[in-house]
């Protein structure tokens, strides 16, 4: 696994949306590396994978103080973030848990 977590997480969105794109293309999910947090003094990066057909969000976060984990929810784009964050140790994640998350919850 890659030294920067934020590329290794990168890499598996990259793979899974390639994947995505490839088998249903009604999906079509836009994902963003967000810098809000860290601009506010937050220690944390932030994707999201959106589908803009459903409004529906994935937000994927790495934060400086929890090394190795990955913290993630799934929102509405209105909803932006909640407070109710699920994780899972980082080194578990693959670009096939992703594209399952994307096909189920944005299919």
């Amino acid at each position: 696994m890659s030294e920067d977590p934020l590329k290794t997480l990168s890499d598996l969105a990259s793979d899974a949306h390639a994947r995505i794109q490839a088998t249903h293309q009604h999906i079509n999910p836009v994902i963003e590396v967000r810098r809000g947090m860290r601009d506010a003094g937050i220690p944390a990066d932030v994707m999201t994978i959106d589908c803009l057909r459903t409004r529906r969000r994935i937000t994927l976060i790495l934060h400086d103080e929890q090394p190795g984990v990955l913290l993630y929810q799934f929102v509405t784009i209105e909803d932006e973030v909640g407070n109710d964050f699920q994780q899972m140790v980082l080194g578990e994640m693959t670009a096939s848990m992703l594209f399952d998350w994307v096909e189920e919850y944005f299919g």
